[in-house]
């Protein structure tokens, strides 16, 4: 039963993100996390809504179909995402451009499909969540 779960879950994300797009997909599987720039500061007054804005955001996409919090499902887990990205504002951007055009081969062979609906400011907003979560 597990595996055919599974196996559903997997056709339909490759059949999701075969769809041919109108603008090209940059790709972001060579990309690595940038370590040089100083972690995001934001006032302890701010910091706190925008976590539960960007946490909230998340709980209302499709993104919970494909990630959780502390485990691997499809793509990987928020805090493996959080461990390997610095909090940076070039990691910000990175992570938000990978959420709106999608992305494959960073973390295996399933690709993560794109958002083009989704605003930049809103994907952010999910990734400086995704990013306070590390531990």
């Amino acid at each position: 039963m597990k595996r055919t779960v599974l196996f559903i879950l997997t056709i339909s994300t490759v059949v999701a993100c075969s769809k041919k797009e109108s603008s090209p997909v940059p790709d972001y599987s060579k990309a690595v996390p940038t370590e040089t720039a100083p972690p995001v500061e934001t006032p302890a007054h701010d910091s706190s809504a925008i976590f539960a804005e960007g946490k909230s955001l998340l709980e209302g996409a499709d993104c919970l179909g494909c990630h959780k919090v502390d485990a691997k499902l499809i793509g990987p887990s928020y805090n493996d995402v959080a461990a390997k990205y610095p909090n940076t504002p070039g990691n910000i951007d990175l992570l938000a451009g990978r959420i709106i055009d999608g992305s494959s081969g960073v973390w295996g062979q399933v690709p993560m499909s794109a958002h083009p609906g989704m605003s930049r400011e809103n994907a952010k907003k999910m990734v400086q969540y995704i990013l306070s979560l590390k531990k």
